[in-house]
């Protein structure tokens, strides 16, 4: 039992009219919404990175964060980590958490070092597991932060690096197999460049894809049943990275054959970097039958870039629960809050706090989407405003064997003249309001 968060009592739910900053108002995980409740629906996860590893730093200061396994350099700090982060997790009343290999254990002299040592730290998440009842709702492994990473991993020109990558991604997978995670994810940090001048983009590409290729081939190997995941970003670290976007990975996909393999873990705050709305990466995935997962955090618009801060806009949860319901919903995929403390917020109790603020945020767009869905508040007028793609003809014009000069002899025939009809995008926001 760890005595950082000793002082804290489990979260509870009081209700709407609760002003207690330490209970969920809106987040009631029996709740029915439909045929799921609440906590079905949503699949709360805690990452272990921001909460347990970050130390505060940014690019212009350093550590402000004081936690008492830091610097986490040897096994008894990792498992003091882990207590800590139980004990987090039992707080909360959260069924998930998400590591990499490097947060939970301290590198090794050697590769079969590192991979013992990850092993050993899996023999004791077993247990916990075990105790509390959370699950891993992902693994994944650390390939950016190290110097050897920094001209890419599996892209790496330096085909020992790709050979280090691929132990270290068979290390992951299987610790997370056996701890019977529900997916696998590939976040290519470094899989960009900095510059064409010493890029050999046809080449690195190919790295990518086979490398993918053999992450696929193996989870069939072991029989892991989750999913491998992706996860979209298009910039920073590097300048240009090759996982950009939804559609680009869909792209990738495609190329290498592995559409029906891989499927995407959206993150708010990417989609953001990206151009992009967290609504708009969402019915993509849904729209290409790659949606799986998503990560949870917002940026800050005025920074333009990742920060990382936790879920505070009701209106942007509901819009985000609305593609994941629109997608049926999560399978092996979840809601995992990827998102960290200010750097001036320094207390346990601050670490709590976010994630009660995060859930409940989640939880009240939840609520608004599938109030939405159930009404047919959105997808009435939007059937209206495309009903006349359901007419004979028009389906028609869309057949196989339907040709350009074919339409085009008909419209002249029929000397068609449309008349621009209204979008009501107004209206429509006016409904989505109606439901926060």
């Amino acid at each position: 039992m760890s005595q950082y968060f000793a002082d804290l009592q489990p979260i509870t739910f009081e209700g709407r009219d609760s002003t207690n900053p330490l209970a969920f108002r809106h987040y009631d995980a029996t709740a029915m919404l439909g045929d799921r409740t609440m906590a079905e629906h949503l699949r709360f996860a805690v990452c272990y990175w921001h909460n347990f590893v970050w130390d505060g730093s940014d690019p212009f200061g350093g550590q402000t964060f004081d936690r008492p396994w830091f610097p986490a350099d040897t096994m008894d700090q990792a498992r003091q980590k882990a207590d800590a982060a139980f004990e987090m997790f039992r707080i909360l009343g959260v069924p998930y958490f998400c590591f990499h290999d490097h947060d939970v254990r301290p590198e090794g002299d050697t590769l079969a070092e590192s991979h013992e040592r990850l092993n050993e730290i899996a023999d004791y998440f077993e247990q916990k597991m075990e105790d509390g009842g959370q699950k891993l709702l992902w693994g994944t492994a650390n390939m950016f932060s190290n110097r050897r990473y920094m001209s890419g991993a599996a892209t790496n020109p330096d085909p020992d690096v790709f050979a280090y990558c691929a132990s270290t991604v068979k290390a992951c997978m299987d610790v997370t197999h056996r701890l019977h995670g529900e997916n696998y994810v590939l976040w290519g940090g470094r899989e960009g460049y900095e510059s064409l001048l010493n890029t050999d983009l046809d080449r690195e590409l190919e790295q990518m894809g086979r490398f993918l290729s053999m992450v696929v081939e193996y989870k069939h190997k072991i029989g892991f049943k989750g999913a491998i995941l992706i996860e979209p970003k298009p910039q920073e670290p590097t300048k240009h990275q090759y996982d950009y976007d939804v559609a680009t990975v869909y792209g990738f996909l495609k190329r290498f054959g592995l559409e029906d393999e891989v499927k995407v873990n959206v993150e708010q705050g990417h989609a953001i970097l990206a151009g992009h709305s967290f609504e708009h990466e969402l019915a993509m995935a849904r729209t290409l039958g790659i949606f799986g997962s998503i990560d949870m955090n917002r940026n800050d618009y005025q920074s333009g870039w990742d920060t990382d801060q936790f879920p505070n806009s009701p209106g942007e949860a509901a819009l985000a629960y609305y593609e994941v319901l629109r997608a049926g919903g999560f399978t092996t995929g979840g809601t995992n809050f990827d998102a960290k403390l200010r750097r001036q917020s320094l207390d346990a109790e601050d670490l709590i706090a976010a994630h009660v603020g995060g859930m409940d945020i989640c939880a009240r767009g939840l609520i608004s989407a599938h109030a939405m869905i159930e009404d047919d508040a959105l997808e009435g007028p939007r059937r209206v405003r495309y009903a006349g793609w359901e007419g004979e003809a028009a389906q028609a014009m869309l057949a196989k064997g339907a040709t350009l000069d074919g339409i085009a002899a008909d419209a002249e025939a029929r000397d068609v003249n449309p008349q621009p009809v209204s979008g009501a995008q107004e209206k429509l926001e006016n409904i989505v309001n109606r439901y926060l």
